[in-house]
């Protein structure tokens, strides 16, 4: 009996001391500026203590943290059940969400969550935004990735080496960026300091920052390296979607079969037209065989390549051209104008609009939709259903009773 109170003591003890050990710092609302705010860099995850996906994050988000305490790299937790002000305050929905941050900014963290890759990316992340680059590494360097900048100087403290280095900070994880001091670097590059100097791995492998760099703010130069980090007419895929979409621009897609002897020829056809509306729209060729789901979704409906259509990724319309036409360059040159003068109109899906409104609750399909709804002249209540729906098959019968009743003023109001 003795010999069992003592080995359960000493398991408590033991499990407490494993609780103490944790290399996880616990964040409360009196504790979370003073300690999150001095850190440089550091990973705090907010949680729920019932969620699942918590759970199984916690081991590895455990390990992560003992083995960066190393680094000295700190990770923290914030528990929203016991700490639901802390987590609201901080806009947190859902769980778990993971923030780096950086003297109490943050941004969130993109990567899986395992142990090795948490490592990885905090490792990637306390690494300088900005590398030096000597003669030894220029080359290498420059090649390093699909997107380079380089800050040609003459020393580390020149303008706008503060502007250059704000906005590495901020997109470390988008490009690529680079400084070189020394003069056999300038001269290897064939540039004069200072200078900012554009590697890509597409179109226009080499470009300078076409303006004076003394002057160079952290907006300018961001809103030029974003620009030229569009390729001008790319293959896309779900790797590189987000950059699309992210811009806000209009997608004009080209669906191709990638088997086609004539792709290439189809693809360089576009280019100049790609060209002349860079900065308006986003042009991108995509395979049509492997997302043949995505061109129905944007109301291409024959099973035709090469087809064409423009997404407005804003309003989330889709300007499809007719598949029963030729594509060619001229006609998309067209089409893109008239697009952008705003006299070309978008392809709704939409059933057959009735031949006539005989019940007093009013039809409406894709192509009536607009009219219909956003007539600021009327009230219109909608029900949103399907057809083969229980639920909405049950509230028919109240709804037709509803569009009875005030049938009367249907002028006013429309059900």
């Amino acid at each position: 009996m003795r010999f069992q109170q003592f080995f359960k003591s000493a398991s408590l003890l033991a499990l407490a001391g494993l609780v103490a050990a944790s290399d996880v710092i616990d964040l409360t609302p009196d504790t979370f500026d003073e300690i999150v705010k001095p850190e440089a860099l550091m990973l705090v995850e907010f949680f729920a203590p019932w969620c699942g996906h918590c759970k199984a994050l916690a081991p590895h988000y455990e390990e992560a943290a003992t083995t960066l305490k190393e680094r000295s790299i700190k990770l923290a937790k914030v528990n929203c059940v016991d700490e639901a002000d802390l987590c609201a305050a901080n806009e947190i929905k859902g769980y778990p969400t993971l923030r780096v941050y950086r003297h109490g900014e943050f941004t969130d963290y993109p990567g899986p969550r395992k142990a090795d890759s948490i490592i990885g990316y905090m490792i990637k992340q306390s690494l300088p935004a900005v590398n030096e680059v000597t003669k030894d590494t220029f080359d290498e360097f420059k090649k390093a990735d699909k997107v380079i900048a380089v800050a040609f100087l003459d020393t580390v403290n020149d303008e706008p080496a503060a502007e250059f280095n704000a906005t590495a900070e901020k997109h470390r994880d988008d490009w690529l960026f680079g400084m070189a001091t020394d003069k056999e670097v300038h001269e290897a590059a064939g540039v004069t300091p200072p200078a900012i100097v554009l590697y890509r791995s597409f179109d226009d492998p080499v470009t300078s920052y076409p303006f004076p760099v003394k002057s160079l703010s952290t907006a300018e130069f961001e809103a030029w390296i974003k620009e030229l980090s569009v390729p001008l007419l790319d293959q896309v895929s779900a790797d590189n979607y987000q950059v699309y979409a992210q811009s806000g621009k209009p997608l004009a897609y080209l669906f191709l079969d990638p088997t086609d002897a004539k792709r290439e020829e189809y693809i360089d056809a576009l280019k100049p037209v790609a060209a002349k509306f860079k900065g308006e729209v986003n042009f991108v060729w995509i395979d049509a065989i492997q997302f043949g789901d995505h061109a129905k979704a944007l109301n291409l409906q024959e099973v035709k390549w090469p087809s064409f259509v423009i997404q407005d990724l804003q309003k989330q319309l889709k300007f499809p051209y007719d598949q029963d036409q030729t594509v060619t360059a001229e006609a998309v040159e067209e089409m893109v104008q008239q697009y952008l003068d705003g006299k070309l109109e978008p392809t709704l899906k939409s059933q057959p609009v009735p031949e006539s409104q005989d019940e007093s609750v009013f039809n409406v399909v894709g192509k009536t939709f607009e009219d219909v709804v956003f007539d600021d002249n009327k009230d219109v209540f909608v029900e949103f259903y399907a057809s083969w729906c229980g639920h909405c098959k049950r509230l028919k019968p109240t709804w037709d009773s509803l569009g009875d009743h005030y049938a009367d003023i249907s002028d006013k109001i429309v059900m």
